[in-house]
């Protein structure tokens, strides 16, 4: 679009020139007008606050005109009841106000729905502790006993998104921003690019079942090629993604377009083709070896913490990965747990709608079988699914997430305007397109800045929160913190929701009865 203003500018001068010395002079007030709409489209194109206008000069404002005429409502990520009213809202602009450091207070109260069914609240106290006395950085010591190099993880990072679904500049400034802010930066399953290591940011190196920078040139995973990614000082830790909540049981897509020449060098397959990663993995077949398989790397690595990430789905086959966990006492340094809800640029329709556990229906569920198991001290739990604001962040620690991970909102803080396009390559902003013209719009500079204010300031009131209710950690944060009105006249805690079970309840005959069906079908040698 750029350069098409620059001809058209070019063109339109020389055409209004030509009349005005040729056919009326009054042409010349045209050419002075044409002159200052130039002038501005200049001045788009140069400034790097913007990428959306930097990308389509002029005619990218209207964006901003329009969106202060629309319904308010429409700035809002939404969370519906089962009749799809309206419960909570995030209003879109508080991620950009946060990530601009702007005010993002309210005026005129809440504009929720607090009578709504399935509205949700934190409980505060009448002896607050003061927030400026509080650690303003809480962070997660991730490593169990047999991790040689554990990891000291920010509560909110970067979740996973690859490059090839990402531009090379969006993944420059989420590494450049989690390099700023201590915190860490999930790969995404795509690989492990120059863009991931050129800012010098914390990684969390995602393995997905393509293998990508651990692949033989079969797909197959190479112990080569993983030892040597694996070696390099950013990678903190390695994850293994299972399944994620945009299309749990199904492969990820790189579309055809986005395949360009240097995504499939890193990748290590065919330009121009779409890839289709398989639905699962083929290093390891059961509950035992995928437990053998998180030894493997972690010796392969060196003792940097492994994890495995899922969206639940048959309960009975996580309860399988530990009952071989503690059979084998090997344990996951970490396990991230993505919700339902979760968002992806190219997912079928009825996966991103209808298949995999929600996030606190999730994560609940592997609390408490990790604490029924009792191995909860061994590994640590991420929640990923959503993470928008401070609250987001409350309400899962207090299900038992100890730290979450964020990407809807970090692409925000990049200046993703949700446009939807992003499986067809024209996304407006650079955020996610491999179009070269497009991907200049988005500046590394001034977007990597952006995303170490946001995460700063939800953490900050994240902290905020905790001081509100009189805790000073958060491994304070319980689930009779959280309320939820589930009718109109009656109202319960999480605790009443997702009923917490004893401490190695499942290691005798006394397993609670919501789980003994799921406990009888788990097996260690086989999935089903």
């Amino acid at each position: 679009m750029r350069r098409l203003f620059i001809n058209f500018s070019i063109i339109l001068i020389i055409a209004l020139a030509v009349l005005a010395l040729f056919v009326w002079s009054g042409f010349w007030w045209l050419l002075a007008i044409a002159g200052l709409f130039i002038l501005l489209g200049i001045y788009d194109m140069m400034q790097t606050k913007h990428s959306l206008i930097r990308n389509f000069p002029i005619f990218g404002r209207a964006r901003w005109v329009m969106e202060a005429l629309r319904p308010k409502i429409y700035q809002y990520f939404v969370e519906s009841d089962t009749d799809g009213k309206p419960i909570n809202r995030i209003d879109r602009s508080t991620i950009y106000q946060r990530a601009k450091l702007q005010t993002d207070t309210t005026p005129f109260g809440t504009q929720l729905n607090v009578y709504a069914e399935g509205y949700e609240w934190m409980t505060h106290s009448i002896s607050p502790v003061d927030f400026h006395k509080l650690n303003h950085d809480p962070r997660v010591l991730i490593g169990n006993k047999d991790c040689k190099r554990p990891y000291s993880s920010s509560v909110l990072n970067v979740s996973a998104m690859s490059y090839g679904s990402l531009s090379r500049n969006a993944i420059e400034a989420l590494n450049g921003g989690a390099k700023l802010g201590n915190f860490a930066h999930n790969t995404g399953e795509g690989g492990l690019s120059p863009y991931h290591i050129k800012q010098g940011g914390d990684l969390i190196w995602q393995i997905g079942t393509g293998y990508f920078s651990a692949r033989n040139i079969d797909g197959t995973f190479s112990d080569d090629a993983f030892a040597k990614t694996s070696a390099i000082p950013n990678v903190k830790m390695i994850e293994i993604k299972l399944s994620q909540g945009a299309k749990p049981g199904h492969g990820g897509i790189l579309p055809a377009a986005k395949n360009t020449s240097e995504v499939a060098a890193i990748r290590g397959v065919e330009q121009g083709t779409t890839v289709y990663s398989p639905p699962y993995h083929s290093a390891f077949s059961t509950p035992k070896e995928m437990v053998l398989f998180i030894k493997r790397l972690r010796d392969l690595s060196g003792g940097k913490p492994i994890g495995f990430k899922l969206c639940i789905g048959h309960k009975s086959e996580f309860i399988a990965i530990c009952k071989a966990m503690k059979e084998l006492d090997i344990y996951a340094d970490f396990i991230t747990v993505d919700g339902g809800e979760g968002g992806t640029g190219a997912a079928p329709q009825e996966f991103s709608n209808y298949v995999g556990a929600p996030l606190l229906d999730g994560l609940a569920f592997v609390h408490n079988v990790l604490v029924g198991f009792d191995i909860k001290q061994h590994i640590k739990l991420i929640a990923s699914g959503k993470m928008i604001s401070g609250f987001h962040l409350v309400r899962a620690i207090a299900l038992g997430a100890d730290a979450c991970n964020s990407a809807r909102a970090m692409m925000m803080a990049l200046g993703c305007i949700q446009a939807l396009v992003c499986n067809t390559n024209e996304c407006p902003t650079g955020v996610a397109t491999q179009d070269p013209q497009l991907v200049a719009g988005l500046v590394i500079a001034d977007k990597k800045q952006r995303v170490c204010n946001y995460h700063h300031e939800t953490v900050k009131s994240l902290v905020e929160l905790m001081g509100a209710a009189g805790i000073k950690s958060t491994e304070e944060l319980n689930r009779h913190h959280i309320y939820r009105r589930v009718f109109m006249n009656q109202v319960t805690t999480f605790e009443d929701i997702f009923p917490p079970v004893e401490k190695g309840s499942m290691l005798n005959d006394h397993v609670p009865e919501k789980y003994k069906q799921d406990f009888e079908r788990a097996h260690v040698d086989s999935w089903k």
